[in-house]
């Protein structure tokens, strides 16, 4: 009997995409790679939509159960897998774990999303104008209040939420790929 593999849509720039191959490499999670072009707007695509009605990578397919939302995919393959650490099932580390995916997703990620909106995905969709230095200013103001409120928390620790990497770490690592 074959293995069936996960089937991960997504595109190798886009963070959020990151996000869930850096946990499935950690978790040891193989993943059927399928890159969705974004440049060619296979995103948009009929055939994407009734995957995935919103329209953005990444995409997880797991035997039919199609999933979303990068934070959720990244629980989803923890949860699967197990004696993993990424993601314990003690309820307090996960609350301390899900405080920062949270606050990845809600402050940090749309700071960095405004900068790589106009830094990156601009030049590889095409089409709709070049870099907006105001956006680029007002993505680097509220990435700068974050990143103080980080660099604060993690001045006398090395990892974001419990004494080892987790998932709070990978969720927020993988958008500084853009902030250079």
């Amino acid at each position: 009997m074959a293995v069936i593999l996960m089937r991960l849509y997504h595109h190798p720039r886009a963070s959020n995409s990151r996000r869930v191959t850096a946990t499935a490499f950690h978790l040891g999670v193989e993943l059927e790679l399928i890159v969705v072009d974004l440049a060619k707007g296979e995103h948009r695509s009929p055939a994407y939509l009734q995957l995935n009605p919103n329209g953005k990578v990444p995409l997880l397919d797991d035997a039919g159960f199609l999933l979303w939302e990068s934070h959720a995919i990244i629980q989803y393959l923890a949860d699967k897998t197990p004696g993993q650490m990424l993601y314990p099932l003690d309820p307090r580390a996960r609350a301390d774990i899900n405080r920062w995916l949270f606050w990845s997703a809600y402050h940090f990620t749309p700071a960095v999303g405004l900068i790589s909106r106009e830094r990156i995905s601009k030049q590889m969709v095409g089409g709709i104008g070049g870099p907006d230095p105001t956006e680029i200013q007002r993505g680097e103001a509220q990435l700068t209040s974050a990143a103080r409120m980080l660099d604060a928390h993690l001045s006398t620790r090395r990892w974001l939420a419990l004494d080892a990497l987790t998932l709070a770490d990978l969720a927020i690592a993988a958008p500084l790929m853009h902030t250079a």
